[in-house]
């Protein structure tokens, strides 16, 4: 019912014992489940932790870079008050029709932006003079492409208000990053990513082995 990166057992007691799914979440993890990529479906314990900080800081305000098939959108706006706002990114719209059919059915369809098209473009829009949305979002979850991470982080940074979060998701990479041998673009910018933040003192940070890893940088 849930993916996960590891068959470690202490993981999946972590999750057995701590996981709440609604009916919702439950169909849309099955539906994405089908597809031939449905690795690409983020962890639903990682999300669900990203969801309860959300309500700790009274997030109103969350960007979603990388939409998929709309479950990181759905997790987080469910948590969010009725006037809130998850901004999602996708550079296509092909699993729009069923993100759509379970956020509405979850009742948080009208909280949900949908922006078609590369992140970087969207965000730069949202930064621009006319839509003065620099420091008004609580929240910010990046899993897209991998090599985009450190441009999405700047541009979130912008976004972000102090006191409010980025998380990046899939830093561990299945344990990649551990090997050096593995020199891809993907696993490059991923040790990249958590290199900069770790020297980086506008954040303070926190990796966490939870899904396939998670990093978290507050906006100080």
């Amino acid at each position: 019912m849930y993916k996960s990166h590891t068959k470690d057992p202490v993981a999946k007691y972590i999750v057995n014992n701590s996981l709440r799914l609604n009916d919702v979440q439950k169909s849309l993890i099955n539906e994405t489940m089908k597809l031939s990529y449905a690795v690409m479906l983020g962890s639903a314990d990682s999300l669900q932790l990203l969801a309860n900080m959300c309500k700790m800081i009274r997030a109103k305000k969350t960007l979603d870079i990388g939409m998929f098939t709309g479950y990181s959108a759905l997790t987080i706006a469910q948590v969010l008050p009725p006037d809130g706002r998850v901004v999602t990114c996708d550079v296509s719209n092909q699993h729009e029709a069923l993100a759509r059919e379970h956020w509405r059915r979850a009742g948080v369809e009208s909280r949900i932006d949908f922006r078609v098209g590369p992140a970087v473009n969207s965000l730069r829009r949202l930064l621009s003079d006319n839509a003065g949305e620099a420091g008004s979002y609580d929240f910010a979850f990046i899993d897209a492409d991998k090599e985009g991470y450190a441009d999405y982080y700047e541009l979130c940074l912008r976004l972000v208000r102090p006191g409010g979060f980025i998380a990046f998701d899939n830093v561990l990479w299945g344990g990649a990053v551990l090997n050096e041998a593995d020199q891809s673009s993907s696993t490059t910018a991923l040790r990249q990513i958590c290199q900069k933040l770790h020297a980086d003192e506008r954040v303070d940070v926190s990796i966490l082995n939870s899904g396939d890893g998670v990093a978290l940088a507050f906006v100080k």
